[in-house]
This record gives structure tokens, C-alpha cells and sequence, in this order.
């Protein structure tokens, strides 16, 4: 490929930027109660969210200057990996537990999820794969089942750990991207059946899953256990109004909402900066997954173009249900909200594959 005729996406630096300013930000502000209680350090978690931040950053540099053709040549090498970190991490005593779920390796306060690198890792193998076979795509078993089955392992071994949202973000990624290189919709749907039994049977299956499924039907039949989760957070994002009661003003971070800084941080934020700050903050959202999408129509390649759906659909999808938890909309599921929770793994992965989309964008048509 020619020398990049362009700079990268300018709408898309700006908004990733912007998004994870106001995600450190908003990291101390939804932290500094809890991180001062438990170690403290009031900024024990911005510290180390800062540090990812520059890592991240630095990642995104790199595979933005990078040719994202480059990454092609390395999908199945990093895919294996992705696999085998999957199975380390179901060995008791090398993965770490946390949250109830077994799919942390590292040490102390510091480790990895396989299950996020997985996310771009099967985004990258199914562009390779699917640029090159797309002209089977239309085919029911040699050409739609080979990609799925695949991501139906990956999501398998996720969910041994268990891990819900982050294998329900992989596979909406995967079935956008899929759907994206040509898949027909009458297989898809029927898939899409055959899915929702399954889930259904995963929910009947683990009695905690049943109660998550029942405390979002009517979370207020049981406010102190299954319901206290989103009720507290209703009782975050209430108050906050249309400006909010102002930043670092947030009541709920006291102890009543859990993870505030994680997977409810968008409660903070509504809480602390209103309908206005929270709309401000979807509009940025929406903005970098307008721009991916343009990214992936005038892309040179259908390689880079099925990339830049999968990475944007991984941003959007992520969002939806985040945001879909929070609002009590959907069932509470473990999932952070991109660039603004806080967490290593997620934040430095997700840069890097902005990067690639960044990388992309130099070369569009």
C-alpha cells in the first residue's frame, strides 16, 4: 500500500480525547471516597488509571503510525494466544478471582483480562478471515458456521470464567462485523434463535443469573439483594437533574452505589454533571462510532474496512450496554464503559485498537 495520503480522522482524535479526559476525571471523582477509605489515598485509582492512560496512549500511536495491513499477518498468531491465555486463566492458582469471576492474570493490583484481548483479537481474525473468504460468506456451512464456531469457543471459554459482558460484547461485535461482510439475514436470524435458547439455558443454569434476570424485571421486590445495584444507581442518575448537583458533589459514591468507579461510573457522571453532561458524553460516543463507520465505507480494502466495523462496533456495543445497565434498561451485567471506567486491560486495549482505526483512516478514500 502507498505512503498514507492523509492525517488521521480529526473528528476522532478530538473525541477520544475529550472521552478520556473527562474519564479521568470522572475516575477521581466517583473514586476518591472509596480509594481513601480502603488504602488511604484518595488518588489511589486515578494514579494507576493515569498510568494505563500513557500506556494506552502511547499504543495508539504507535498502531496509528503503523500500516494497519501490518496486523493482518499477525491475526492467527494472536488469536492462538488469546486461546491459550483463555485456558491459563480457568487454572486455579494462576487465575486471579475477582468480582466472583476468574479472569484476572497478574499480581497484586495489577493483571490482564485475556477475555479483552480476546475481543480484538477475534475482531482482527475474522477481518482476515472474511476479506478472504467473502465470496462464501452467503453460504450456510462453508461459509457462515466456520466464523462462528469460532467465536462460539471463545465466548464458551469466557463464560467458564464467567464473563458475560465482555463475551456478550465480543460476539455483538463479531455478528455486526460478520453481518457486515455479507452474511444473509435469514441465517443470521436463525441463529439468532437458536441463540436466544441457548442464552435462556445459560440463565437457567446459574441461579445468580436468574436472580440478575428477576432484580431487572422488578428490582425493588428485592432492594437490599438483587435489585440494590440498579436502584441505586436510578437513585444517582434522579437527583442529578439537568445540571446535576456538580462535580465532585455526588451522594451516591459514598458507599451506596458499588463500583462507582467501574461499571456504574455513568451514574456518577449523570449524578454529578446532569442530563446535559451525560448527553454530552453519548454525543461524544456517537460522534467516534459516526466516524468509524465513515472510516470503514472509504476504506482502500475490505480487509480495512471489516476492521473498522468490528473495532467500532466493539465502542458501540460496549456503550449500549453499559449505558443500558446503568439506566435499568438491561439486566446488570460486569461491563465498563469505554475510556471512562476505570480498568487497565480495557483502557489500554481500547486505544490500541482506536490506534488501528486511526491508521485506517489515513488511507480513505
Amino acid at each position: 500500500m502507498a505512503k498514507a495520503r492523509s492525517a488521521p480522522d480529526v473528528w476522532m482524535i478530538v473525541s477520544i480525547a475529550l472521552i478520556l479526559t473527562i474519564g479521568l476525571v470522572m475516575v477521581y471523582s466517583a473514586s476518591a471516597v472509596l480509594a481513601f477509605h480502603e488504602f488511604g489515598d484518595k488518588f489511589y485509582y486515578v494514579k494507576r488509571q493515569f498510568i494505563f492512560a500513557v500506556l494506552g496512549v502511547g499504543a495508539l500511536l504507535f498502531t496509528m503510525n503503523a500500516n494497519y495491513l501490518i496486523w493482518k499477518n499477525w491475526a492467527k498468531v494472536a488469536l492462538l494466544i488469546c486461546f491459550v491465555l483463555l485456558i491459563i486463566v480457568l487454572i486455579p492458582g494462576i487465575g486471579v478471582v475477582r468480582g466472583g469471576a476468574r479472569s484476572w492474570l497478574g499480581i497484586s493490583s495489577f493483571g490482564i483480562q485475556p477475555s479483552e484481548f480476546m475481543k480484538l483479537a477475534m475482531i482482527l481474525f475474522l477481518s482476515k478471515w472474511l476479506s478472504e473468504k467473502q465470496q462464501t460468506i452467503t453460504l450456510f456451512t462453508k461459509g457462515l458456521l466456520p466464523p462462528l464456531g469460532l467465536v462460539g469457543l471463545a465466548f464458551g471459554l469466557i463464560m467458564l470464567q464467567p464473563d458475560l459482558g465482555s463475551g456478550a460484547v465480543m460476539v455483538g461485535a463479531s455478528l455486526i462485523l460478520i453481518f457486515a461482510a455479507g452474511a444473509r439475514i435469514s441465517h443470521l436470524s436463525l441463529l439468532a434463535s437458536s441463540g436466544l435458547v441457548g442464552l435462556i439455558g445459560l440463565v437457567i443454569a446459574e441461579p445468580y443469573r436468574m436472580k440478575r434476570i428477576t432484580g431487572f424485571l422488578d428490582p425493588w421486590a428485592d432492594p437490599l439483594g438483587t435489585g440494590y445495584q440498579i436502584i441505586q444507581s436510578l437513585y444517582a442518575i434522579g437527583p442529578g437533574g439537568l445540571v446535576g448537583l456538580g462535580l465532585g458533589m455526588s451522594r451516591q459514591k459514598f458507599s451506596y452505589l458499588p463500583e462507582p468507579q467501574t461499571d456504574f461510573i455513568f451514574s456518577i457522571v449523570s449524578e454529578e454533571l446532569g442530563f446535559i453532561g451525560g448527553a454530552a458524553l453519548i454525543l461524544l460516543f456517537m460522534i467516534l462510532v459516526w466516524r468509524g463507520i465513515r472510516t470503514a465505507i472509504s476504506a482502500p480494502d475490505t480487509f480495512g474496512s471489516l476492521l473498522a466495523v468490528g473495532i467500532t462496533g466493539i465502542i458501540g456495543v460496549q456503550v449500549l450496554i453499559n449505558i443500558g445497565v446503568v439506566i435499568g434498561a438491561m439486566p446488570v451485567t460486569g461491563i465498563t464503559l469505554p475510556l471512562i471506567s476505570y480498568g487497565g486491560s480495557s483502557l489500554t486495549l481500547l486505544l490500541t485498537a482506536l490506534g488501528i482505526l486511526l491508521n485506517i483512516s489515513r488511507y480513505s478514500r
